[in-house]
């Protein structure tokens, strides 16, 4: 038996936590030319993240492309193998287990990817793939239990199961994305990570599959990483949101708060690319720009990350002000604005 780990303190805490993701770190190395393939550096990818989700919550997970979010999807189910940190499920650090002991975490926590196509097994029928889950972890008195529980899962995700004999190709996307959370959720998991599930999706479709998904979390006391790019999405369905940059958290908050009154410069600049419905406000309103290229994972700025791009370095701080953003990583903590922000000047008000 895996004994508890002790776990940390955090400044993200969460009201009875299910999972606890504590300064998880996830380096790639870049390996050089010619025959030995040294490694010559490193892609930080994930860098000294920290959450909790509470039971029955749904932690939004926000973000460029490239910043990190499905890597530190991946490295919580241990995937990829975190480089450090520790991801506590149940007592256990799952960063650190493996074969039956990782087996059986796993059926309390399972992922659905982004592309609904390329995850499914083009040479396998519904049926199969769905109940695949079950005959891993050998669960059902009999092929004739496990197809009924088949049916019923398809049933659950607005599916018909008299359908299961077709293959994925025969489906829509939308189907296809139901077809992955019915496998998902196939072993009863506790937690859901959801890796951009509705991005390939049209959006009249997305719609049917994040209500799917509130109805699960309703139905199923599911706790879930939603990981997204799309703001509009995430408001609509997140109870807490974690915007990532280059790798870390810059903040973290209530939807609410986060979407009323957003401290970070980089979610300001975020939610100012939210388009408005009114025509006559969003021609009046004052975007932020965000100004360059993201830089590169591989040699990441010293001091903060965003300072290359933050439009209150470049125009609202001294020098000596700006040398702090250089020298010193802003910490992940509460300055005031009522929730953590990894932001130095935080207090620097601007229009979004």
């Amino acid at each position: 038996m895996t004994a508890a780990v002790e776990v940390p303190p955090t400044p993200l805490p969460s009201a009875d936590p299910v999972l606890q993701v504590r300064n998880l770190v996830k380096h790639f190395p870049v390996r050089g030319s010619g025959v030995t393939r040294r490694t010559v550096g490193e892609i930080h990818a994930v860098c000294d993240v920290s959450f909790d989700v509470a039971r029955g919550e749904t932690l939004g997970v926000v973000g460029e492309s490239g910043c990190g979010k499905s890597t530190t999807g991946r490295a919580i189910l241990n995937l990829q193998p975190a480089t450090s940190g520790q991801v506590i499920y149940d007592g256990k650090d799952v960063t650190q287990l493996t074969g039956s002991a990782l087996r059986v975490v796993r059926r309390d926590m399972q992922l659905v990817f982004q592309d609904p196509f390329a995850s499914l097994n083009p040479r396998m029928t519904v049926n199969n793939l769905v109940g695949e889950p079950l005959v891993i972890h050998h669960i059902g008195e009999s092929k004739q239990a496990r197809r009924d529980v088949v049916a019923e899962l398809l049933r659950t995700v607005g599916l018909n199961p008299e359908h299961g004999n077709r293959y994925a190709h025969e489906f829509s996307g939308g189907q296809r994305q139901r077809i992955g959370i019915a496998r998902a959720i196939a072993l009863e998991p506790k937690v859901l990570v959801l890796d951009e599930p509705v991005s390939a999706l049209d959006v009249s479709i997305q719609a049917g599959v994040v209500n799917l998904l509130e109805d699960l979390q309703d139905r199923l006391g599911l706790s879930y990483v939603f990981i997204a790019h799309d703001l509009s999405v995430v408001r609509h369905i997140a109870d807490r949101v974690a915007v990532m940059y280059l790798g870390r958290i810059v903040e973290v908050a209530t939807r609410d708060a986060l979407f009323e009154r957003p401290a970070h410069p980089y979610t300001r600049a975020l939610l100012s690319a939210i388009p408005i419905p009114d025509p006559r406000k969003e021609r009046e309103r004052r975007r932020i720009v965000l100004v360059g290229d993201v830089p590169s994972p591989a040699a990441p700025p010293s001091g903060c990350r965003f300072r290359t791009r933050c439009q209150v370095f470049r125009d609202d701080l001294n020098d000596d002000q700006r040398q702090l953003c250089i020298e010193q990583h802003p910490a992940l903590e509460e300055r005031g604005q009522g929730h953590p922000v990894s932001c130095h000047y935080a207090d620097v008000e601007r229009v979004v």
